[in-house]
């Protein structure tokens, strides 16, 4: 079991950066990708950002492509998300994923199905 604990959510206006971290605890040597999802009110869960944890290739929705980076720190058990240039179509609630299983299309795609285990979230609101 792999437990994920999401902080550095807040409020900021747009234009600014924000950087948020996942601490992850329990059985991560288990767990083959980890990922950034969102979820803007009335609408669905969006993957955001993925990295593979053998390869440490990293993907992105073309939303946030230039603007999010997902970085790790095997060493701090730590997931982040850097993400600049915020805009107010940002705003949602932000989720840490782990899987447990290597999909490769899951990955690139950051596909929801493919991740085991998740975060409580952690909110991001972008004013204009």
């Amino acid at each position: 079991q792999v437990q994920l604990v999401e902080s550095g959510g807040g409020s900021v206006q747009a234009g600014g950066s924000l950087r948020l971290s996942c601490a992850a605890s329990g059985y991560t040597y288990g767990t083959t990708s980890m990922a950034w999802f969102r979820q803007a009110p009335g609408k669905g869960r969006e993957g955001v950002a993925s990295t593979s944890n053998g390869t440490g290739k990293t993907y992105y929705a073309d939303s946030v492509k230039g603007r999010f980076t997902i970085s790790q720190d095997n060493a701090k058990n730590t997931l982040y998300l850097h993400m600049t240039s915020l805009k107010p179509e940002d705003t949602a609630m932000y989720y840490c994923a782990a899987s447990k299983t290597f999909s490769p299309i899951g990955i690139q795609r950051v596909l929801a199905g493919t991740f085991d285990y998740w975060g409580q979230g952690t909110q991001v609101t972008v004013s204009s």
